[in-house]
C-alpha cells in the first residue's frame, strides 16, 4: 500500500513538472516571437530550445530557472542565435546579440521584467562566447 502511494506521488510530481515545462516553453516561444517582431527579425524554426534548467530560491519561494535559445535572421540569409532566461514565468534576462537589445520589455502578462544583459558575452579573441553565466542577485 505504501509503495503504491509513493509511486502515485512520484507520478503526480513528474506530471506537474512536465506541465510546468510545457507552459514555460510556450511562454518562451511567444516572447521570442515578440522580441523578433519588434525588431523586424524573423524567428527561425518558430521554436525555442531548452538549454539549461536549475532551481532558484527567491522571494516567491523555489522557482525553476530555464534558459532557452532560439535562432533568428535579419533578412540577409544569415542565422544568428539568441537566448532568453525565465525565472518561473518572469523574464530574467535576454540577449539577441544586437546593439541596444534590452531597451524594451517584451509584452506578455507573465513577463514582468527583463534584466539587461552584460557585455561580457565576447571572448578574448572578439568572437561570441556562448556561455551564459548564472549569477545570483545580490541579497538584501
Amino acid at each position: 500500500m505504501a509503495t503504491a502511494l509513493v509511486l502515485l506521488s512520484l507520478l503526480f510530481l513528474v506530471t506537474l513538472f512536465w506541465l510546468d515545462s510545457a507552459r514555460a516553453r510556450e511562454l518562451a516561444t511567444g516572447l521570442a516571437k515578440k522580441l523578433c517582431e519588434r525588431r523586424g527579425l524573423q524567428l527561425l524554426d518558430d521554436t525555442v530550445v531548452l538549454r539549461r534548467i536549475g532551481l532558484r530560491w527567491g522571494k516567491e519561494g523555489i522557482r525553476f530557472r530555464r534558459m532557452f535559445s532560439f535562432d533568428f535572421s535579419r533578412g540577409d540569409g544569415g542565422r544568428r542565435s539568441a537566448y532568453l532566461i525565465l525565472l518561473g514565468t518572469r523574464v530574467e534576462q535576454y540577449d539577441l546579440g544586437l546593439p541596444s537589445t534590452n531597451q524594451e520589455k517584451p509584452d506578455a502578462p507573465e513577463a514582468e521584467t527583463a534584466a539587461p544583459s552584460t557585455s561580457d558575452d565576447k571572448d578574448a579573441e572578439g568572437g561570441d562566447n556562448k556561455v551564459v553565466p548564472f549569477r545570483r542577485p545580490p541579497r538584501k
